[in-house]
């Protein structure tokens, strides 16, 4: 663990990704090269990872409708934009609208929801998650995918068979848009991706443990 980016594994391993990523497409360069996805059980603070977080960053807020769900995508808000952190929230959209996220991060029973809303938002950021091997609906509209699970995860994951690097690898080269990679992502792991063609890395429990104060 260490507060300062230059010396984060992690940090580092995604933004050199995303250099080689956009090296063959220069969007990806305006994406974070890094995903903290929040979890309500494992991240119930999760600002306190947040203010931490280096600039150009991402978050993932996931509130998966609880009642103090919009408080705290408020006080993320705030701190996100302090840190110039970019901040997508998961597959509620008026939330998104209200709190004036950068986009929003589907689930990939809702990835056709993506055109509607890049006609509403064309500034937004819009990922959509990704688990089967097979063709993206509305991949035109979205701006990445989220490919999981890399490694063998916990949460709503544990269950699922990881892809494997060569698997994931297989998987960008075959995909039309950018692909972060999630699912056991910490920093040790994460430099295995190096030569996967993935634009960046998304993690829960990596990125706790990567900006959790020493």
């Amino acid at each position: 663990m260490t507060g300062d980016p230059d010396e984060n594994q992690l940090w580092q391993t995604a933004q050199a990704l995303n250099r080689a990523a956009a090296a063959v497409s220069p969007g990806v360069a305006s994406l974070p090269p890094l995903l903290f996805f929040t979890d309500p059980v494992r991240t119930p603070r999760a600002w306190e990872i947040a203010v931490r977080l280096p600039r150009g960053a991402g978050v993932v807020y996931r509130g998966f409708g609880r009642p103090e769900m919009a408080e705290e995508a408020r006080h993320l808000r705030r701190v996100t934009t302090d840190r110039g952190v970019r901040l997508l929230i998961g597959q509620d959209a008026e939330l998104a609208e209200v709190i004036e996220a950068d986009g929003v991060h589907l689930p990939e029973r809702d990835l056709e929801q993506a055109g509607a809303l890049r006609s509403r938002h064309p500034t937004w950021i819009i990922s959509g998650a990704l688990h089967r091997d097979a063709a993206v609906p509305e991949s035109e509209a979205l701006d990445a995918v989220i490919l999981s699970p890399v490694f063998r995860a916990g949460g709503a994951s544990a269950d699922r068979d990881p892809l494997g690097i060569a698997e994931v690898a297989r998987r960008v080269a075959r995909l039309p848009l950018p692909t972060y990679g999630l699912g056991g992502i910490t920093s040790e792991t994460a430099p295995a991706l190096a030569d996967t063609g993935l634009c960046g890395l998304a993690a829960i429990d990596g990125v706790v443990k990567a900006f959790s104060a020493v």
